[in-house]
């Protein structure tokens, strides 16, 4: 028999539905009168100290981290080669990441590690809940640092509530514009950083100031500044509820046995204010304080059930732990559980886990898959490439002496950081000679030489005897040869004798 828990409403909403969030209110006399748009109602999310507070810290300052000190980070290569670890040089038309080099004909590898990230994601959903979205997602990360500004300027949650609800002085005006200005600052930090990635950061940050920059540094930095101060200053929960795509997304990853930040109604109902002295026979552990909706950056009562705004970062339970300490009950009473141990436990069975099930199970051989195709690939991948092009116009020509001379554009890479000298060869017909303009005739091989992390083209005429030719089509092929590797590229051979005899 499967029990559902229907976890939209609680089983003593009727009798005590407790404080409602103002956002929530907002909602439903939005949903009420039909509008499709309604006016962002403030959200003041109260500082809590607790085990999920920690990691978000931790998570916030390794993030940022990551992001602002990466393009400073130097990586050693031979010539004029950037030395910027990672980087995008549109200019030079290349992808560097440490070691690591992408040409623009291998951004297969750039799209693999894309759906390598969305099977991940739907994985780590599958299993977890909403992780990224609590703890990783750039839209979360910089609003809890622009939360923690406004905090230090402005104080915790009553203060601000306070502070908006007071006409203008010197003390508002001075708090606002100090918020507000450290906002812009972190918004232009944050474009600053972006751009460097796109360009050689030191000579960026020198050139960005003195005004001689690309004008795409200069827009792109304006752009992503105003994006994040708008983003994660003004916008805040907004754009994970109406923006963001993936809370719709993600319900599909879900099931009952997937963790998300729950509350345990069945321990919490029915629920009630409490006074010391007073016995807990005949009642839940929820005493109805609303400190779990109080430090919610979404404004909602996670006591209502699963939500769509609810990105799972812990927050309440904190603030409901820290209330059990205090009351003297167990922690949990809001935790990372799931539906199905939730109904296990109605049911007066001791919950299980399934981590192992057949979603999780499709999305791990589909990310090993494409992990596997994506290594091999790369390990495969060669340090040299050559692509031939035939002349079509003419597509062959007789000398005096009644030989056939095809013209080619050999376009030869080198994608390793020295130069190289590669050897020619011609294959599928006997008795050609090899030539490029300016150059002898060789009955045997040329040698180029091409720069590091270049393509050269190389014009090359190949004439055949009559005699060596037995059809107008010939399938030949031509063969590069170095000391970093080798590869062969097939084509034709023209010569018109079928029509001739």
């Amino acid at each position: 028999m499967t029990v559902v828990i229907d976890r939209t409403t609680p089983p003593s909403a009727a009798k005590s539905p407790g404080p409602v969030s103002a956002a929530a209110l907002a909602r439903r006399k939005a949903d009420q009168g039909g509008g499709l748009y309604k006016k962002r109602v403030p959200i003041y999310p109260k500082l809590v100290h607790g085990k999920w507070r920690t990691i978000k810290w931790a998570m916030l300052i390794a993030t940022l981290a990551v992001y602002y000190i990466v393009p400073w980070i130097r990586w050693e290569r031979p010539g004029a080669l950037p030395d910027q670890a990672v980087l995008v040089d549109f200019t030079g038309r290349r992808f560097y990441f440490f070691f690591i080099q992408l040409w623009p004909q291998e951004v297969y590898f750039i799209t693999g590690l894309l759906v390598m990230g969305a099977l991940a994601l739907f994985l780590i959903t599958a299993l977890f809940g909403r992780l990224w979205c609590g703890y990783t997602c750039p839209q979360t990360v910089w609003t809890d640092l622009f939360i923690a500004v406004e905090r230090l300027f402005e104080g915790d949650r009553n203060a601000r509530m306070k502070l908006d609800g007071s006409p203008m002085s010197f003390n508002k005006l001075w708090r606002k514009t100090g918020k507000h200005a450290v906002w812009l600052g972190i918004g232009f930090s944050t474009g600053g950083a972006w751009i460097f990635y796109f360009h050689d950061a030191p000579t960026l940050i020198r050139t960005f100031w003195l005004g001689t920059a690309p004008l795409t540094a200069y827009i792109s930095c304006a752009l992503l500044t105003a994006m994040t101060y708008a983003l994660a200053g003004t916008m805040r929960e907004q754009v994970c509820t109406y923006m963001c795509p993936w809370p719709r997304i993600q319900g599909a990853m879900l099931d009952e046995h997937s963790l998300q930040v729950t509350y345990l109604k069945d321990r919490g109902e029915p629920r009630a204010p409490h006074k010391k002295g007073q016995s807990w026979e005949g009642r839940g552990d929820c005493v109805d304080c609303n400190q779990c909706v109080v430090v919610c950056p979404m404004g909602i009562d996670i006591r209502d059930g699963s939500q769509l705004e609810c990105i799972n970062c812990g927050l309440c339970v904190d603030a409901c732990d820290e209330i059990m300490v205090k009351m003297g009950r167990p922690k949990g009473l809001i935790a990372y559980d799931t539906d199905y141990a939730v109904v296990s436990r109605v049911q007066g069975a001791k919950p299980t886990y399934h981590p192992v099930r057949a979603r999780t199970i499709y999305y791990t051989v589909a990310l090993a898959l494409i992990s596997g195709l994506m290594l091999w690939g790369f390990l495969q991948r060669s340090p040299v490439d050559l692509h031939v092009l035939r002349d079509r116009n003419p597509t062959f020509v007789r000398l005096h002496d009644g030989s056939i001379r095809n013209a080619y554009t050999l376009k030869i890479t080198n994608r390793g950081f020295e130069p190289e000298t590669f050897t020619v060869g011609f294959t599928g017909l006997k008795g050609v000679t090899l030539k490029t303009p300016g150059e002898t005739a060789s009955q045997g091989l040329l040698t180029v030489t091409v720069k590091p992390d270049e393509v050269r083209a190389v014009r090359v005429f190949v004439t055949a005897p009559a005699k060596a030719l037995p059809a107008e089509n010939l399938p030949v092929a031509f063969t590069l040869r170095s000391n970093i590797g080798s590869t062969e590229t097939r084509t034709v051979f023209l010569s018109g004798e079928a029509n001739a005899r």
